[in-house]
């Protein structure tokens, strides 16, 4: 029992008896394979797709628009955060048409952009885009409003030009924010792409999401799905990695 108070024994565990459950369940259960199929199916699916269906290819369209679209619209998310957060001003001109288009739902923006631009990569990456952007643009917008006024004010006492006071204080002080964001936006990229591909696309995982339903393949689906739940746990576990090392001077919370 001992073992088991290791994380990473318990998880392991878990995921074991999580299979066990897949692969013995639906078949105990009668559940049909185009309903429920067993890890074994999909498993087998799985070696067909790689041979017949381009399953590699497809996985690397979704992971790389899933980079660029998290990528740029973190870019773009952050900029506009920092600039709002220097000036009220433009923070409260600006504020009620981001948040109506905060609001509007971004899948909903899929269709337009396939009128718009056609079936090609575009629509779903400009989704990803506009999915990423906010909730980048909200963390640091957040955390430019609480930064510590005396220290600004002892900046500017000490003839600290503007620049200087955003890089040596309100930098640091957004860093936090700015990656809890981005851990956010990580996870929404994938789904971003993956809208985009259901929608209109032609390659992609969301793509084959697609075509496996309307075959009523459902294990295609599964490992589909598996797959993209892969590529968003890979980039949340950089974005944590580089978060530690960026942000080891924080006290970390004791239990």
């Amino acid at each position: 029992m001992s073992a088991l108070r290791n994380p990473a024994i318990a998880s392991l565990v878990l995921l074991m008896l999580v299979l066990l459950a897949w692969e013995y369940l639906p078949t105990a259960l009668d559940v049909p394979r185009y309903i429920i199929p067993t890890l074994s199916d999909c498993l087998v699916e799985f070696k067909r797709m790689l041979a017949q269906e381009n399953l590699v290819g497809h996985t690397v369209s979704t992971a790389v628009y899933t980079l660029i679209g998290f990528a740029i619209g973190s870019l773009l998310g952050a900029t506009l955060g920092y600039l709002l957060g220097m000036s009220e001003f433009w923070e409260r001109v600006l504020s009620p048409y981001i948040l109506a288009l905060q609001i509007a739902p971004k899948v909903a923006f899929a269709p337009l952009f396939i009128m718009w631009f056609g079936y090609n990569a575009m629509p779903k990456l400009l989704v990803t885009v506009l999915i990423v952007f906010f909730p980048v643009l909200v963390n640091v917008l957040q955390a430019m409003r609480t930064v510590d006024r005396d220290l600004i004010n002892l900046a500017r006492a000490y003839t600290m030009r503007r620049s200087a006071i955003f890089w040596k204080v309100e930098m640091p002080w957004t860093l936090p924010n700015l990656m809890a964001g981005l851990r956010i936006a990580s996870t929404l990229a994938v789904i971003g792409v993956t809208v985009g591909e259901l929608v209109g696309g032609n390659t992609g995982l969301g793509f084959l999401i697609s075509y496996g339903g309307g075959q009523a393949n459902a294990a295609m689906v599964f490992n589909a799905i598996i797959l993209l739940t892969v590529i968003g746990f890979v980039l949340y576990s950089g974005l944590v990695r580089i978060e530690t090392r960026l942000l080891h001077y924080l006290p970390k919370a004791q239990f």
